[in-house]
């Protein structure tokens, strides 16, 4: 019965006390249908090794379907239709997908977004007319591919489309500014890495006396000479020879080179000659605990030895200065640290908690990116050994080159989630 004839004969009913609930009710139910008049469920069919992936429309529109990384994503940009947002529990137990989730791109289009199980491309994505009892369908066909195979179809060049799909102004900048890198890959990423300690300070004495400046000194070296051979960026060391610089005259010569992102290389001391391990340090107000803020104290003592007079400053002047920090700066410090410890983690041994939080004053630079790195306890004879040993930092060398090369990928990938 037609909605109008529901209503005439609610009326005729009378002024019942219970006419006004009964047409908000009804009234509810039909605007809440059209709301949701668009694609509005979703289910899958699994078989060996493949998948696919249907929805159910009451109208035709636009798509674009590609795929993403870090982590593995299925994503489905929609145009012309509304999407209801009750299809992201219509995803039933898989060996393929998981997290379904929607968002926005530009300000019309819908994004249905999926992390994706295992690598997996997709053979076909296509939309069916209305046919016998079935409205209209888009269907999303995938397959279990390598890893290789995977990452040779990410991103839009390899995305299906009808012919209909266009691009929207968000993408269209988002493409032109990639057509902008690609014209001008020759400018390079600067990077500007900064081994602790030097000249009069020697930072922490080794197990059996080895000083914490040598052993900075001969992996900035290193690292930056791995970082030239890939031929991405510029790199510039604060010191290359054993001589002082204050902290902040650190991070000054970071801004002077306007630098993309600044890493602090140090090695750590404990009483407790068992303490071993790596650890990746980000600017935060507060230290993330006892340790880190005995650590930081420690380093920042060392603008004192050079004359730097920071007595004049209060602590709340102190506090002040780190809270003016950019947050987006520290987010993208933290961003970092995350690639960090991932790629770390395969390589070396690392304390627990491996990202930590303090505030050393070479992290203070409010525009520069910046993680301090400690690469182990010289206190502990077994890390000291290592650490001396060119082939065990050349694996802590290959380690931040990766975790470099994917902090400047993600930012360069446009991505919503």
């Amino acid at each position: 019965m037609p909605f109008e004839r529901i209503l005439q004969s609610i009326k005729k009913m009378g002024r019942n006390i219970l006419l006004p609930a009964l047409l908000a009710f009804l009234t509810f139910i039909y605007t809440s249908n059209e709301a949701f008049a668009g694609i509005n469920s979703m289910r899958i069919g699994q078989g060996v090794g493949s998948l696919r992936l249907v929805f159910d429309a009451d109208q035709s529109f636009d798509y674009k379907v590609f795929l993403l990384s870090d982590p593995k994503r299925l994503i489905i940009d929609t145009q012309n239709i509304k999407v209801n947002p009750q299809i992201t529990k219509d995803l039933t137990a898989n060996a393929f997908l998981s997290e379904p989730r929607l968002g926005t791109v530009g300000v019309d289009d819908v994004r249905i977004a999926f992390n994706l199980k295992k690598s997996a491309i997709v053979k076909k994505a296509f939309l069916l007319a209305p046919q016998s009892s079935f409205g209209w369908r888009f269907v999303v066909d995938l397959e279990l591919v390598s890893d290789r195979e995977f990452a040779s179809r990410l991103g839009s060049s390899h995305a299906i489309t009808n012919d209909n799909y266009k691009e929207s102004k968000v993408a269209q900048k988002a493409s032109a500014s990639k057509q902008y890198i690609k014209e001008n890959s020759n400018q390079k990423k600067i990077i500007v890495l900064d081994p602790g300690h030097g000249g009069h300070d020697p930072g922490a004495i080794g197990y059996s006396g080895v000083y914490e400046k040598n052993i900075t000194l001969a992996f900035g070296r290193e690292l930056k000479a791995l970082l030239d051979k890939t031929g991405r960026y510029k790199v510039y060391l604060t010191r290359s020879t054993d001589k002082f610089i204050p902290l902040r005259e650190r991070v000054n010569i970071a801004r002077r080179h306007k630098a993309d992102l600044f890493m602090s290389l140090h090695a750590d001391s404990a009483k407790n000659r068992s303490a071993k391990g790596l650890s990746v340090y980000t600017l935060s107000e507060t230290a993330s605990d006892k340790e880190a803020a005995a650590l930081a104290e420690r380093e920042n003592k060392a603008d004192v030895i050079a004359g730097l007079n920071l007595v004049e400053h209060s602590k709340e002047v102190s506090d002040i200065l780190i809270n003016l920090a950019q947050r987006e700066t520290m987010n993208r410090s933290s961003e970092f640290a995350s690639f960090m410890v991932q790629e770390m983690q395969k390589k070396v041994k690392l304390v627990n908690n491996t990202h930590r939080f303090a505030g050393f004053a070479v992290l203070k630079g409010p525009d520069v990116p910046a993680v301090l790195l400690e690469m182990g306890y010289l206190s502990n004879r077994q890390e000291e050994k290592q650490l001396q040993q060119k082939a065990y930092r050349n694996k802590l060398g290959q380690a931040t080159v990766k975790a470099i090369d994917r902090y400047f990928d993600n930012m360069q990938r446009a991505s919503l989630f």
